[in-house]
Order: structure tokens, then C-alpha cells, then sequence
């Protein structure tokens, strides 16, 4: 079979994703702090993009306007340090003349009058948290000990997470300063009896072991709890414990109330983790003629397009093909990012507003209205792609009457309902389950199985693996957990 060259003709589609598509689809699934620090960015990049700044100078009147523009001429008068400041006199001019000048209109230097220093900053006041490091450093620096001790404890120190556990061994401590075993375990034992109680354990039964010892408590039940029944006491099988120790119940109960007492993270008030605070995108007010939307946009700089360089670019001949080139490229990125923006808003907007008709039993009452509701639901009514409202959906918040939710927590999967055709929603079945376990008797908690039937009584058609499965999503605990003894 020979070989040949033929042309073919071939009409095919593909999806291709343009520059302004791929930046619409990236800021519409910014959450609005990613997105603030995004548009600061382009401002600085891009200069045919500037910030509007709104004028808040209120209206003066035609006495005060007029007392300005006296001012305005008082201030523009030739001063004699401006006539000294000329072009001729200026590289005559020295600083004693600045000085004397300046003193000999009656205008005195701020700086050298007593009593005009400048206020301390807010910021010095703020209150910083203690760190545990540096409060365990200054017992170690404190403490009269041989210096060898003093540099394997910095190391030890230096080992502790933020729990307030000791993270590494004693053989790897003793190999990277090459010392002792010996060494090592001095220095340990001696961040061990630093404040807070417990510091410095390998685990969690030697730091409750610690705690006990500075309460005097060495020998009694509650340390021979700590030390052989601590899956017991995990399960609350108590019954177990007073067993095994031959000791009376209310003995074994008192003990596990002093272990409840125990800190299991000594070093939890030491924790430099800040607050998350949660910034809603969108706010949800209640009137007259139903609910109005209104998109936050109070920590987002407002951009436009700067009219002084869309002017200069009209100008022919001004500029070389590279730099033309170059500022025509921001032109149109700017372009397409004002519009982006524009079409990010109009896209929450709308899925804001679908929601609050599928979901409007829900700011009308409560949590337990909330009805079963998908990313389709939502796509079909705004005739829009699942996928577009998922990146809408992402990361954002939403403020109502209610609280702060985020837009994943109007979706929710159905589940069987006799009463109700359309299903009841999985997050209302997870509060009900959660108002049961909060009403429940303590000395008698309620078994998964008793659940579900209290919810079949309530309409709701659930297995008892689903119940412990959303028990376990809302981090609340088995029923021998859960029971309490007084």
C-alpha cells in the first residue's frame, strides 16, 4: 500500500474555555474574603483599574464656602519661606535658616514643644494570649539547675504539641543533643512538674497520672482506676470497675468524678488559635411585601475603569506595538472582570432567591420545616448547569432571621415521611433526633432503636444504622455514654 498526502476537510465541535469564561467561573466560586484579596491584587496589577471612592463631605453652605475660599487665599499667600525657597536662593538655604524661619512667623515646631507627643497606637494595647513555650521557658530559665539539664530542657520544650504532649521520645531527644538517657529524663521530669499540671506526658494516662499526683491523691482508687481501667471508664462501665477493685459504688463514683475533673489538655488555655468569624455574602430581611436579598459587598473594593488611561489608549501614535499591545491586554482583562463580577452577583442573586421559594416554610417557622432539596432543583428552575450552582453554593453564608447558615445547608437528601408525600428533610431529622437526646432522661438514656421508633411516631420512617449515623455526624455519644450517675 503506497503512501500518499490528501487534504480532509473536518467540522467538529469542542468545549473551549476562553480567558473571560475561566475568570467568571473563578470568582464565582470565591468565597468574599478570597475574593477581596483577588480584586486588591488586580488593582495593584492592573492600572486601567481603579478604586471608587465615595465622598462623604457633606454640603457645606455659601457662608461656609466663602470662609473657605478666604482661607484657601490666606493659605496660598507667598510666605517668606516660600520666597527664601526659590529656585536661586535654594542651594544657599541652610537648615538653621529652615529653623529660624520657620520660628519667626510665630509657627512653632510641633516636635520640639514639650507635651505634644503623639498618642500611643491601639494596637499596643491588645491583649495577647500567653504561649506555652514561652511560659514553660520561663520556669525553665527560673529553676536553679546544672546547665546541661537547662539545654536538654529547652529541646524537651521545644518537643511539646499544641495538646501539650510530649511529641518525641527519649532516645530521639538524647541522639540530636548527644547526651544521657539519664540527662533526658531529669530534664523531663522536670518540665513535668512546670505548670500547667500534666505538661510534658508521653500520654494521656500520664498526663491524668500527674494531675492526681499534685492533688495528693497517689495510691488511692482514683489512681488505680487511671491506671488499669481506663476502657472501662471510657464506656462508663462502672458496674465493671467496682468489680474489679471490690470497692463500693459510690467509692467508684466519686473517683470518676475527680477524673472528670482532670484536664486531658494541659496545654488548651494556652492555644493561640484565634476565632473564625464567619462573613455572610448574602443577607436575608423580612418585609412588607416579602424577603429582601441583599448581596454584602462592604469589604469589597469597588473597581472601575480609569477614564485618564482609557483616553491616553484613543491617542494614536503615542505608544510603541509593545506597549499598545500591553495596555491593550489590560484593557480587556479589566473589562472582563468588571463584568464577571457583575455576573457573579446576578447568578447568587438568583440562586439566593430560588432558594428562599423552595425553602420559604423554613424562614416563615423553623429548622424542622426545612424541606429535602438538590443542586438539580435549584438548576432546573433557573435554567442553569448543577455544576454552576455548586461553585455558587461553595464556601458561602447566608444571614437570616434564623442565624448564619451556610447555602449547603438548604440541601438536604429526602427521607420517607407518611404524612408528608415529598419526604421530610434529612437536617429536620437530624434536629429532631438532637431535641429527643436533649430531653431524654440522663440516668436513662434512650437506645438507637428507641429512637427510631419516637420518630416513627413523629411521621418519620428511619432504620436505626441511619440514626446512629447522624448521632455520630452531630458528635453525640452512644447511649452507655451518654447515661449519668448521681
Amino acid at each position: 500500500m503506497a503512501l500518499e498526502n490528501k487534504l480532509e476537510l473536518k467540522l467538529s465541535q469542542k468545549l473551549v474555555l476562553t480567558p473571560q469564561l475561566q475568570m467568571a467561573i473563578k470568582l464565582l466560586q470565591m468565597p468574599q474574603l478570597e475574593l477581596s484579596q483577588t480584586l486588591t491584587q488586580e488593582l495593584v496589577e492592573n492600572p486601567f483599574l481603579e478604586e471608587v471612592i465615595e465622598d462623604t463631605k457633606e454640603e457645606l453652605t455659601r457662608e461656609e464656602a466663602e470662609s473657605m475660599e478666604t482661607q484657601e487665599e490666606t493659605d496660598d499667600a507667598e510666605s517668606p519661606l516660600e520666597r527664601v525657597m526659590s529656585a536661586e536662593n535654594l542651594s544657599r538655604f541652610t537648615v538653621d535658616e529652615y529653623f529660624e524661619e520657620r520660628g519667626s512667623d510665630g509657627r512653632d515646631l510641633g516636635y520640639f514643644t514639650p507635651g505634644t507627643d503623639a498618642p500611643p497606637s491601639f494596637e499596643q494595647f491588645v491583649n495577647q494570649s500567653p504561649d506555652i513555650y514561652d511560659h514553660l521557658l520561663w520556669q525553665l530559665r527560673m529553676s536553679d539547675v546544672e546547665e546541661e539539664i537547662r539545654r536538654v530542657g529547652e529541646v524537651v520544650i521545644g518537643n511539646i504539641d499544641e495538646n501539650g504532649y510530649l511529641s518525641a521520645t527519649d532516645e530521639e531527644i538524647a541522639k540530636s543533643l548527644n547526651t544521657d538517657m539519664a540527662e533526658v529524663g531529669k530534664a523531663v521530669e522536670l518540665v513535668q512538674s512546670f505548670d500547667p499540671p500534666g505538661i510534658c506526658a508521653r500520654d494521656l494516662k500520664e498526663c491524668l497520672l500527674l494531675q492526681i499526683k499534685l492533688l495528693g491523691l497517689t495510691g488511692s482508687l482514683v489512681e488505680k482506676i487511671i491506671l488499669d481501667n481506663m476502657e472501662e471508664l471510657r464506656k462508663k462501665n462502672y458496674q465493671q470497675i467496682a468489680r474489679h477493685h471490690n470497692a463500693p459504688m459510690n467509692d467508684v463514683l466519686a473517683a470518676v468524678k475527680v477524673i472528670e475533673g482532670l484536664e486531658p489538655k494541659p496545654a488548651r488555655n494556652f492555644s493561640s488559635a484565634g476565632a473564625n468569624y464567619v462573613i455572610p455574602d448574602v443577607f436575608i430581611a423580612k418585609s412588607d411585601e416579602g424577603y429582601q436579598i441583599v448581596l454584602n459587598d462592604e469589604r469589597l473594593p469597588k473597581l472601575r475603569i480609569n477614564s485618564y488611561y482609557k483616553k491616553l489608549l484613543l491617542q494614536k501614535n503615542s505608544f510603541s506595538k509593545e506597549d499598545r499591545q500591553f495596555l491593550d491586554e489590560k484593557l480587556r482583562s479589566a473589562t472582563w472582570l468588571l463584568k464577571s463580577l457583575d455576573q457573579r452577583n446576578r447568578t447568587i442573586y438568583r440562586v439566593t432567591e430560588s432558594i428562599i421559594n423552595f425553602q420559604r416554610d423554613f424562614f416563615d417557622g423553623n429548622v424542622q420545616n426545612l424541606k429535602p432539596l438538590n443542586l438539580k432543583n435549584i438548576a432546573l428552575d433557573l435554567g442553569l448547569h448543577e455544576s454552576t450552582i455548586s461553585r455558587v453554593t461553595s464556601n458561602k453564608y447566608m444571614s437570616c432571621s434564623h442565624g448564619v447558615f451556610c447555602f449547603k445547608f438548604f440541601f438536604s437528601s429526602a427521607l420517607h415521611s407518611q404524612g408528608n408525600t415529598d419526604g421530610v428533610s434529612s437536617t429536620s431529622v437530624k434536629d429532631l433526633i438532637k431535641k429527643i437526646v436533649s430531653e431524654e432522661d440522663t440516668g436513662k438514656p434512650l437506645s438507637d432503636q428507641s429512637i427510631v421508633g419516637m420518630l416513627k411516631s413523629s411521621d418519620v420512617t428511619i432504620a436505626r444504622r441511619t440514626v446512629a449515623k447522624y448521632r455520630e455526624e452531630l458528635r453525640i455519644p452512644s447511649q452507655n455514654r451518654r447515661r449519668k450517675f448521681d
